[in-house]
């Protein structure tokens, strides 16, 4: 009865025809008549409510065609199980959150739960920081549900993710080094977005003022940047350019880049592409209104109103419509330090 409550809780709508219940609960009986008894028994319990309009089956024993799913029944007894089970887990693991949440997700986290509490029980949290992987293995044999199968986001919800001492794995930041600017007190580092930008503007870049060119790879900057004092522990001043797509996905890549490290837009380079014929092809892409926004606000009035109706027709200025050489020239010729 058990398994079938707990099928019910997670069933997706309110009410439930024959044939859906008998397809949720066949696999836990093998006749129709012990099929019939475990749904009067709901019946009983007023978990399953008959709709009156669409009458009963002629069998015997005799069903609904269809019932209403009295879900708080169902999760009345799902709180107390959360209930018997916070006198049973380690006082420091959280569980208020299931109160308000689908009974599936208790269902999932459970197993996850168990292991955990056996963990604090016998090593407690006198943890060093460790990375993702390895605490992952260490609380539930699994080295990669942490970082890939919502571990982190099960430790978040049970108030433990800050007391385990996680260090997220991220890949690594990839950046060439200008050595002649590795003693400057005030140095700068400029992030492009796509291979080829990366590529164009490497050759020139100890003729430039800055101390390294970072391959940011899309997204992925977002997280390996965090490295970036790891990866070039020299004490300076650091500040950072971005150069990416002017499409809603790049001005996102940027505004999520910021919001972990202040990051300027390379302006120069963004302004030579806005010179040129913008390309089509973007138009299923939805753009974030607070990053476009927060990218407009860099730009002239008159930009603004340009690039707000580019950008709503799915038309963007990719990296690639400068050429190497256009590329170099700016990077090597502006004025970087006003």
């Amino acid at each position: 009865m058990k398994q079938i409550k707990n099928k019910l809780a997670t069933y997706s709508k309110k009410s439930v025809s024959i044939q859906e219940l008998e397809q949720l609960i066949m696999p836990f009986i093998d006749t129709y008549d012990q099929f019939a008894t475990e749904v009067l028994e709901l019946e009983q319990q007023s978990i399953l409510q008959m709709v009156k309009s669409k009458g009963r089956t002629s069998r015997n024993p005799s069903l609904a065609l269809q019932y209403r799913i009295n879900k708080s029944l169902l999760v009345e007894g799902l709180h107390k199980e959360i209930q018997k089970y916070r006198t049973q887990l380690d006082h420091a693991i959280q569980l208020d959150t299931y109160f308000s949440k689908d009974p599936s997700v208790w269902k999932e986290d459970l197993p996850y739960l168990l292991k955990i509490d056996q963990y604090i029980k016998k090593h407690s949290f006198s943890l060093e920081a460790v990375p993702a992987p390895e605490r992952s293995f260490e609380l539930v044999a699994d080295e990669k549900w942490i970082e890939e199968k919502g571990g982190k986001e099960l430790l978040e919800r049970i108030g433990l993710w800050e007391r385990f001492n996680i260090i997220p794995v991220a890949d690594p930041l990839m950046f060439a080094i200008n050595p002649k600017t590795m003693k400057s007190p005030d140095q700068l580092h400029l992030i492009v977005e796509n291979k080829t930008t990366y590529q164009g503007l490497l050759p020139v870049l100890t003729e430039t003022i800055f101390s390294t060119l970072i391959y940011g790879s899309g997204k992925k900057i977002i997280k390996s940047i965090e490295q970036f004092n790891s990866q070039y522990p020299v004490e300076a001043n650091h500040s950072f350019y971005y150069f990416g797509d002017v499409d809603n996905e790049g001005v996102s890549i940027w505004y999520s880049l910021s919001k972990v490290q202040h990051v300027e837009l390379a302006l120069p380079f963004y302004h030579a592409c806005l010179l040129k014929q913008a390309a089509t092809g973007k138009e299923n892409q939805k753009g974030r209104k607070e990053a476009i926004d927060a990218f407009l606000h860099y730009f002239s009035l008159e930009i603004q109103s340009e690039l707000n109706v580019t950008l709503g027709e799915g038309k963007y200025f990719p990296q690639e419509i400068l050429k190497a050489k256009e590329l170099q020239q700016i990077w090597k010729e502006t004025d970087w330090t006003t």
